[in-house]
């Protein structure tokens, strides 16, 4: 299968377009935006990689032709729905929490977990889901909190909100009060139990969240899965965390993660310990 046919795309306007893996049929799957600035374009998450993303974006006419720019993949975080297809990329970020788990391929803390029948076409043929790894990568830039992604005729702002996981990050448009929300918030419910998560941290990320609403920062949300939203609906998500999160919740929590690192452990058993 070609890259053309595995990806779809729709244009959101002002040089936004959101992009998903077409026959990865799974909660999992997650959403890619491409931002075109005026001197670089950025892809914000990179899905599982099975096939080549940039390689869909140049047939797809995503990218200018006549006056190429440079190409820039931000992962909002090292979970295998959001890095596997970092390696087709030459230019690659991530905040420096997670650097070094997507350096060595640590498919532990990448948290990699794809079962076959969530890949309902086979990207080429004698694919298996049970042979999936998320290949190191070695990230050309390490983001911190405050660091500005400069596109030109836009910037995008990096907040680290960890909580989901220990290097998860929004990218923050401020002109345009947009921000890119990674996993830290979609409209589903928030994951804070596997291997990193800390819901000490969310709770802090989600009175950030709360924060950049009452502050007229921020009118529309583009999350790391499911549909768009609006600031009212992060407002309500956010703190619906923080008032759900606590001694119930935390024991429930710690009980989710102890299973998780199980199965993980099984399931990628050449982890490389810390």
């Amino acid at each position: 299968m070609s890259a053309l046919e595995w990806f779809a795309h729709k244009p959101l306007g002002g040089g936004v377009f959101w992009i998903q893996e077409r026959f990865y049929e799974s909660g999992n799957r997650a959403n890619i935006w491409l931002v075109r600035g005026s001197r670089r374009d950025v892809v914000i998450d990179a899905g599982l990689g099975l096939r080549s993303l940039p390689e869909y974006l140049r047939a797809a006419g995503l990218l200018s032709a006549a006056a190429p720019r440079p190409l820039l993949a931000v992962a909002t975080h090292v979970h295998f729905d959001h890095a596997g297809g970092l390696r087709h990329f030459q230019e690659v970020a991530v905040h420096s929490a997670e650097a070094r788990a997507l350096l060595r391929g640590d498919n532990y803390e990448e948290v990699t977990w794809l079962r076959d029948g969530e890949v309902v076409r086979e990207p080429r043929p004698g694919w298996s889901a049970r042979g999936f790894r998320v290949p190191p990568v070695r990230p050309t830039r390490l983001l911190q909190e405050g660091d500005v992604i400069s596109l030109g005729d836009r910037q995008l702002t990096v907040m680290h909100m960890p909580g989901h996981s220990r290097g998860s990050i929004c990218l923050h448009d401020k002109d345009r009060k947009i921000l890119f929300s990674g996993d830290v918030v979609y409209d589903g419910s928030m994951i804070d139990w596997l291997p990193y998560s800390r819901v000490s941290d969310y709770v802090t990320s989600c009175r950030r969240l709360m924060e950049l609403v009452d502050k007229g920062l921020v009118e529309k949300v583009l999350p790391g899965h499911f549909n768009i939203f609006g600031a009212e609906r992060l407002y309500q998500l956010a703190s619906n965390y923080i008032s759900q999160a606590g001694v119930c919740h935390k024991v429930s929590t710690c009980a989710m993660r102890s299973i998780a690192s199980v199965v993980l452990r099984i399931t990628n058993p050449r982890r490389t310990s810390e």
